[in-house]
C-alpha cells in the first residue's frame, strides 16, 4: 500500500508550523490581525521552501479558519498559461464567494504566464473586486513584469541553513519512529540544497530503505537507527570515507593515491559533483582548524569527534595549504563543461603535483 508523502503528511497547516519563513508568516499575520488584507501578493524563492503552503494557510486564515475548495483556486501557471487560461479566470472572479469572504487564486510558477496572458492578467489586477484576494508563487522573480509586481505587495521566501534543514529532518524522523545521527541529518540537509520538500523526499527514501532491510531480514536484524551510511547507500551520495582517502593523499602529497580515490569515487556511480563539493567543504574545514584555533570548538560539535578528528590530523600535515583548496574551487567552475565528470578533480590534482613526490 503506497504511503502518503513526508512532505504532503508534515505539510505546515498554520503559521506557527513554517519553519523558516518568519520574514513572511509574521507580516501576514500581522495584515490579517489588523484586517488590512491586499489584493495580491507575490511569493518569490526557490523551490520547495513552503511557498504555496503559506498561500494556502494564507487563505484560511483570512477566510476566518474555512478552507472552502470553492473558493480557493490552485492553479499551475506552467500549464494554464495562454491568454485563454487567464480570461477564464477573470471571468471568475467577479462572482461572489460560495461560503468564504474571499475568492483566493493561487497562481503557482506564475513566471511561465504567456506575455498576452501578462497582459489580460494586469487588467484584473488594476481593478480586482473586493473579494478577490491573488496569490503569485514564483521561483524565478526577475521574470514576472515590474507593472505586476508593482501592483503586488512582495515577499521573498529565504533557503534554509544546513542546521535549520537539519532540525526539521530531525523533527520528522522522531514523529516516523525513527532516530538519526547528527551525521546522517546534516547529510540529508545538504543534498536537499535548500528545499525542505526535497529534504522529506530524501529522507522518505532512506526509510522505505529501512523497512525493506526489515522484511528481508526480520525484525531483529532491524535498527531504526538512520545513519549517514544508511543516508549514503539509498541516496548514492559519495561515501565519507572516499572523501578522507582524496583528503589524505592531498595532505601526504601522494599524487597517485590521490588519483586512485577519484577513480574510486567515480567508479563508485558516486555523483562526482557532490564528492566535489564534499571535498571543498572538507579542505575548507581543514585550513580553518590549522589557522583558526578559536573555531576548533565549534567544529568539533557540529562534525563530531571521529570526522572533527580525522580532519585536525589532515591539518597537520605540510600540504594542507590554500593552494590546494583554490585547485578544486577551480575545479568547481570546470566541471559544468566537462565531458568526463572526474576530470576537473584529476587535472586539480596534477596541478598540485606536477611532479610525483613518491618513491
Amino acid at each position: 500500500m503506497a504511503h502518503e508523502s513526508l512532505y504532503r503528511k508534515y505539510r505546515p497547516q498554520a503559521f506557527a508550523d513554517v519553519a523558516g519563513q518568519s520574514q513572511v508568516t509574521g507580516p501576514l499575520a500581522d495584515a490579517i490581525a489588523a484586517g488590512k488584507i491586499g489584493h495580491a501578493y507575490l511569493f518569490s524563492g526557490s523551490r520547495g521552501l513552503g511557498k504555496t503552503s503559506v498561500a494556502r494557510i494564507f487563505a484560511r486564515e483570512i477566510n476566518k479558519g474555512r478552507f472552502d475548495d470553492h473558493d480557493v483556486h490552485e492553479i499551475d501557471a506552467a500549464s494554464n498559461n495562454s491568454v485563454e487560461d487567464i480570461r477564464a479566470l477573470a471571468d471568475g472572479v467577479y462572482t461572489l464567494p460560495f461560503g468564504s469572504s474571499y475568492k483566493v487564486y493561487i497562481l503557482d510558477e506564475v513566471h511561465m504566464l504567456s506575455k498576452a496572458a501578462w497582459n489580460a492578467f494586469l487588467k484584473t489586477l488594476e481593478e480586482p473586486p473586493a473579494h478577490a484576494v491573488f496569490i503569485l508563487a514564483t521561483t524565478e522573480p526577475e521574470r514576472v513584469p515590474e507593472t505586476v509586481q508593482s501592483r503586488c505587495q512582495v515577499f521573498e521566501f529565504k533557503k534554509p541553513t544546513r542546521a535549520e534543514l537539519a532540525a526539521v529532518v530531525t523533527a520528522v524522523v522522531q514523529k516516523e519512529g525513527h532516530t538519526l545521527d547528527k551525521d546522517a541529518a546534516d547529510l540529508v540537509a545538504r543534498l536537499a540544497d535548500g528545499s525542505y520538500r526535497d529534504a522529506l523526499s530524501i529522507l522518505q527514501k532512506v526509510i522505505a530503505g529501512m523497512e525493506r532491510v526489515n522484511e528481508l531480514f526480520g525484525a531483529k536484524d532491524y535498527s531504526p537507527e538512520i545513519t549517514r551510511e544508511k543516508v549514503e547507500a539509498v541516496s548514492g551520495a559519495p561515501k565519507r570515507e572516499l572523501v578522507h582517502a582524496l583528503i589524505a593523499a592531498l595532505a601526504k602529497g601522494e599524487r597517485a593515491a590521490a588519483l586512485a580515490a577519484v577513480e574510486r569515487a567515480a567508479e563508485s556511480g558516486a555523483d562526482m559533483k557532490l564528492f566535489l563539493e564534499l571535498v571543498i567543504e572538507s579542505l575548507r574545514t581543514v585550513l580553518l582548524v590549522r589557522y583558526a584555533p578559536e573555531m576548533r570548538d565549534s567544529f568539533k560539535s557540529e562534525l563530531g569527534v571521529d570526522e572533527y578528528a580525522a580532519l585536525e590530523a589532515f591539518a597537520k600535515e605540510k600540504n594542507s595549504t590554500h593552494n590546494a583548496l583554490l585547485a578544486f574551487l577551480t575545479a568547481s567552475e570546470r566541471m559544468r563543461y566537462a565531458p568526463i565528470p572526474s576530470l576537473p578533480i584529476e587535472l586539480a590534482v596534477l596541478e598540485l603535483f606536477p611532479e610525483s613526490t613518491e618513491k
